[in-house]
């Protein structure tokens, strides 16, 4: 497994603790609504699959810039990397599959493979995960009881993004991406 893997493990324990933390607050009756935890580890799971994809990237760059690194070309993709990935975030299939593209001829997204998903069932579920995460940061709950509005983000919904995360993780470490 690549470092990028084990960063992944250890980011996607924050979303898995804010689910246990969730469920810990719903049945205690301390009279606490922890249904914040529960898009904040719907934020942190995101966060950790963001993450995972940016230190792959690294990781490979860094293999195949081997035999040029130093060399004004070398710095040159380096520099370009560096600025895409500034402006890379929410990777939903597309921009991920873009930026393997643009850097190592790779379609990533065929390699996302694994039980119950191919590779266009992991794109949808990747990016409704994607625009629940958007809604969950960005729309904050404003009725006056806390009970008035759905909650935007599910028990259920978490526990299988978590899960789908880690199958998507590790379909992708698979994929053989260095020539």
């Amino acid at each position: 497994m690549t470092k990028a893997f084990d960063a992944f493990e250890r980011a996607i324990r924050d979303a898995e603790q804010l689910l246990a933390r969730y469920d810990a607050e719903k049945s205690a009756s301390n009279g606490h609504n922890g249904e914040v935890l529960k898009r904040a580890g719907l934020v942190m799971a995101l966060a950790a699959w963001e993450t995972y994809v940016k230190d792959r990237i690294h990781s490979e760059i860094d293999t195949w810039l081997q035999a040029v690194d130093g060399s004004p070309i070398g710095k040159f993709v380096r520099r370009r990397l560096e600025e895409d990935l500034k402006r890379f975030f929410n990777p939903n299939s597309e921009r991920t599959r873009r930026i393997f593209i643009e850097y190592f001829d790779t379609d990533i997204t065929k390699d996302w493979v694994w039980d119950n998903y191919d590779s266009s069932t992991s794109k949808k579920a990747l990016d409704a995960l994607i625009a629940k995460r958007g809604d969950a940061a960005h729309k904050a709950n404003t009725a006056a009881h806390s009970s008035a509005e759905p909650h935007k983000v599910k028990r259920e919904e978490l526990e299988k993004g978590i899960r789908f995360l880690k199958g998507l993780v590790a379909a992708t470490e698979k994929a053989k991406i260095t020539k």
